[in-house]
Formats: structure tokens, C-alpha cells, sequence
């Protein structure tokens, strides 16, 4: 795994927890809302229905849970120190996995409903007494809880515009605070794997990232800027939308000869 090449920006732990939390309770409010006829809609992640979406989405949550009852990753020579900007590459190789799973999981709960509710007591008792510095063993490495709590906004936010995407007439609403995590890392995400500061990547009002070798901009308006909304920016870095048709669609807007990041997209799926 390549390592990060910047630092990750820090976030406020409790205001990430209540966010995780907040996401997870709309999405079960509209789980609540599925007939078995919306359950068994295929989604746009291939092979995946509403109710394998659904399953996985406990796991958002569920993942903690069962980090913490594997033992705290110690100093020495065995441990793999993560680093948050490193998720993104390490979920895209967990994804065969990650499917397999979705599907055994919504075999295995046939009511989800009870499933979620399962999920959010369990996680909600694990964290109320547990150290934000706690290490967990993940895909990523060695990640304390607080940072890995923020990967769990991208998981939440991505998939409920899924289950948006998938149910006509579904509109799940995003917490703000999910919202803005969720941008803000895959933005730091790209900043990382493109180190540079020719192109300036704005994505109001959570994010502004400088990336891609070349010229640095030092005052006025940057020659190469890229501008889009939290959505579509969470679209293109996991592979929902293509680079291609968000600037033809208007959804994107890139000026300058270096504001092309199809080649960098997506970051993760």
C-alpha cells in the first residue's frame, strides 16, 4: 500500500460521532418505508439489490463493533501503522470481499429492519466507553477509532445516495456534518494521491484542495480550478459518475490545461 503523502486534517471526534449516528438513523427511518417489491430493485453497484445495500449499510456501523473485539494492534515490528488518507486505496482492494459479504449478510437478516436496530445498539454501547485513540487492526493498517469513525461518514453518505439512486421517490436526507467529512477526506484523498499545487479542486462550502504537479498558484485566480457540489464530488471519487459525463452534464466545471483529473478518478467504488 502506498503511503499517504500528506497529513490528513483533523476532525472534531464528537461532532463525527453524532454525524455517524445522526446518518445511520435516516437511513433506518427509510428502511422502515421498503416494501419487499423495493427490497429486491437492483442498484447501481452491480449485482447489488436494495436489500444486499441494506445490509451492508449495518455494517457501516457493524465493522466497529467487530474491530473491537479483535486486540488493540501493539508497538513492535508486526504492526502496520495506517494512516487515514490511506483508506480509500485499501477499501478499493477489499471490494471483492466487501460484496461477498453484503450478499451473506442480507441472507442472513431477512428482517433489516430489526437487523439496523441490532447494529446501531450494539455500536452505540461499544463507543460510548471507548478511547478515541483506541488502535483498530483495519484493511488501512493501524487507524485509532476517532479517525476511523470518519471513514464511516464516506460508507453512510455513499450509500444512501445509492439507496437514493436505486428507490424512485426515496430522498434520504444527509447530515451535514457526514456530509462535509465524507468530502473533505475524499478531497485530501486526491490531494495525497496527486500531490502538487497547479489545480485548485473546490467543492463548497466544505472543501478546497490544491493537487497536480506543476506551477504553484500564489495569489489571484488560480489558472487551473475544478468546481463542483459535495455530491457529485463524492460521485466521481467512487466511480458513480465518470469524470466524462459530469462535464458534459454541466455538474463539473474545470478550466485550464491542467483541470482534467479524469485520469485520477475514481479513488475508490
Amino acid at each position: 500500500m502506498p503511503p499517504a503523502k500528506k497529513r490528513a486534517r483533523s476532525y472534531d471526534p464528537g461532532r463525527i460521532r453524532t454525524a455517524v449516528l445522526t446518518q445511520f438513523g435516516h437511513v433506518r427511518e427509510a428502511v422502515r418505508t421498503l416494501s419487499p417489491e423495493q427490497f429486491a430493485l437492483p442498484t447501481r453497484l452491480p449485482g447489488w439489490t436494495v436489500r444486499d445495500l441494506v445490509a451492508h449499510i449495518g455494517m457501516a456501523l457493524g465493522a466497529v463493533d467487530r474491530l473491537l473485539d479483535e486486540p488493540e494492534p501493539g508497538p513492535g515490528p508486526g504492526r502496520r501503522a495506517g494512516a487515514l488518507l490511506d483508506w480509500p486505496h485499501a477499501i478499493r482492494a477489499d471490494a471483492p470481499d466487501i460484496a461477498a459479504h453484503a450478499h451473506e449478510l442480507a441472507e442472513r437478516n431477512p428482517d433489516l429492519d430489526a437487523h439496523l436496530a441490532d447494529v446501531q445498539q450494539r455500536f452505540t454501547a461499544r463507543i460510548a466507553d471507548t478511547p478515541g485513540a483506541r488502535l483498530l487492526d483495519t484493511s488501512a493498517g493501524a487507524l485509532s477509532i476517532d479517525d476511523y469513525l470518519v471513514t464511516r461518514t464516506v460508507e453512510l453518505v455513499v450509500h444512501t445516495d445509492d439507496l437514493n439512486a436505486a428507490v424512485s421517490g426515496l430522498d434520504i436526507p444527509y447530515d451535514r456534518q457526514a456530509l462535509a467529512a465524507a468530502t473533505r477526506l475524499l478531497a485530501d484523498t486526491l490531494a495525497a494521491k496527486a500531490p502538487g499545487g497547479s489545480t485548485e479542486v473546490r467543492v463548497p462550502p466544505y472543501a478546497v484542495v490544491q493537487c497536480v504537479e506543476g506551477p504553484r498558484h500564489t495569489r489571484g485566480t488560480p489558472p487551473n480550478v475544478v468546481e463542483t457540489d459535495p455530491l457529485t464530488w463524492i460521485r466521481l471519487a467512487t466511480g458513480r459518475v465518470s469524470w466524462k459525463d459530469a462535464v458534459e452534464e454541466a455538474r463539473v466545471s474545470a478550466s485550464g490545461e491542467r483541470a482534467d483529473l479524469g485520469g485520477l478518478l475514481p479513488l475508490l467504488r
